[in-house]
């Protein structure tokens, strides 16, 4: 059963439940003291001791009443003239006591297999289901194309070669029984292959989850359908929530540097020079200092929701940013990053400043004149946008001064580095100013920019 039980926590940690080895042992415990019996009390044990959100309750219910749900074996077709031979075989049987049907006969001298299916123990094929998965390694399935490879194993595992040889005997000798024995084949089939896609639901879940996410990370984010933008918004929360568990707040490092020898020498000189005391070079570390400028114009639409979700989460790992949208003019959105959830906030930002016509010289200068002053020696500036700015005046002697005042300026763009350039695209201009220049059209190049910028701090 302690087997079973790690099974059931790997398809919870696939269906979404974040379990430590601590709680599947708190878990395990509670387990051993209400036992199996109960399927309720059970299920409740383990929303109790696993489950830390309603959406993870959920998850968990859901994936308890799945693991714990066999399915049921299949029952073979009904054959009339089946039917009718074996009311008259136990007619005759009835007629004469002390003899034993043909078929009976026929019965006794097959396989286990071949008994259990036409003895339709649903109990014992159940049983005999659940051993022969185990010993196929059924939780080990991952991707729906290997359904067939499993099915196969359970089947050779419940002795599906001498069933066949069997049914090889009986066409010859009892067609009738042959017939029944293969209704009762087809019925388990169907049987393990239910088993099967069970499986494949519990434990290959995370599997294609991560497929799926893979995909998405390295997919544009221009090009995103909107069949998928709620699971980009999903990927994209997931990014930064990685950003919070790596770069969180209250996480501090202690590096103590390299060794300084010369110190340590001289610190240790009354012991012969022996190291007893070690001097180290300290680096000295800026606190992290962030100033973004978020492009939420007509033209970056699509993408400048997914930005906004990124700058959010800066809010909750660096303890100095703030943040700025604009497309024909700029304005200041930190408070409402800070004090709303992610998606209220986009959607208030956008309904103030978005998907107006771009101006970067406009909306450059508002900055200037607004907030020069939040930009110190310290501040890296993160502008978001694809720097087409309506060939109007792009204003990159203003983005020259922010880079002057600042640690470094880092631009990233959602477009092609091979549409830099053409049309109404400042890019070669602006870029001529910033410390780096990174296109941004995909979820995972947006993780990698972002996590290098905070990294740079720590």
């Amino acid at each position: 059963m302690r087997e079973n039980l790690h099974r059931f926590f790997r398809a919870a940690r696939g269906a979404g439940v974040r379990l430590s080895p601590a709680e599947s042992i708190d878990a395990m415990r509670a387990v051993s003291k209400v036992g199996f019996t109960d399927r309720s009390i059970l299920r409740d044990t383990f929303l109790l001791t696993l489950a830390k959100t309603q959406d993870e309750k959920k998850a968990l219910g859901d994936c308890f009443d799945l693991f714990f749900d066999q399915p049921e074996p299949e029952s073979p077709p009904e054959d009339g003239k089946a039917d009718e031979q074996g009311t008259q075989g136990s007619n005759a049987a009835s007629d004469s006591p002390g003899e034993t049907s043909g078929g009976d006969e026929q019965a006794e001298g097959l396989g286990q297999l071949a008994q259990m299916l036409l003895a339709q123990d649903r109990n014992q094929i159940s049983a005999a289901i659940a051993n022969a998965a185990s010993a196929a390694s059924l939780s080990d399935i991952r991707y729906f194309t290997q359904r067939g490879i499993f099915s196969g194993r359970i089947l050779d595992q419940m002795g599906l070669q001498r069933l066949r040889d069997d049914l090889d005997n009986l066409t010859a000798t009892n067609p009738a029984l042959a017939e029944r024995l293969t209704n009762a084949l087809d019925g388990l089939r169907g049987t393990v292959r239910d088993t099967v896609s069970q499986a494949l639901m519990l434990y290959g879940r995370e599997e294609a989850e991560s497929l799926r996410n893979e995909i998405l990370r390295n997919a544009p984010l221009s090009r995103i359908e909107p069949r998928q933008v709620e699971q980009m918004r999903h990927l994209i929360r997931q990014i930064a929530r990685r950003l919070r568990e790596r770069y969180s707040k209250p996480r501090k490092r202690q590096r103590r540097g390299h060794l300084d020898v010369r110190r340590t020498i001289r610190r240790n000189a009354a012991w012969g020079g022996v190291p007893f005391l070690t001097a180290w070079k300290r680096r000295h570390r800026d606190k992290p200092k962030i100033v973004a400028l978020c492009d939420v114009s007509g033209s970056v639409a699509r993408v400048s929701d997914f930005f906004l979700l990124l700058i959010h989460s800066l809010h909750e790992v660096v303890d100095d940013v703030r943040s700025f949208a604009f497309s024909g003019h700029l304005i200041e959105v930190s408070d409402i990053l800070e004090s709303k959830s992610p998606e209220e906030a986009m959607s208030e930002i956008m309904s103030k400043v978005g998907f107006g016509s771009s101006d970067y010289g406009s909306s450059l200068d508002d900055f200037e004149h607004g907030w020069m002053n939040a930009i110190t020696p310290q501040t890296t500036v993160i502008v978001l946008g694809d720097a087409r700015s309506n060939n109007l005046d792009p204003r990159a002697d203003v983005l020259r001064r922010i880079a002057e005042r600042s640690k470094r300026l880092v631009w990233l763009n959602p477009e092609g580095r091979m549409a830099w350039g053409w049309g109404d695209s400042e890019m070669p201009r602006y870029s001529t100013f910033c410390t780096v220049v990174r296109q941004c059209a995909t979820a995972k190049q947006l993780e990698r920019a972002v996590s290098d910028i905070v990294a740079s701090y720590q």
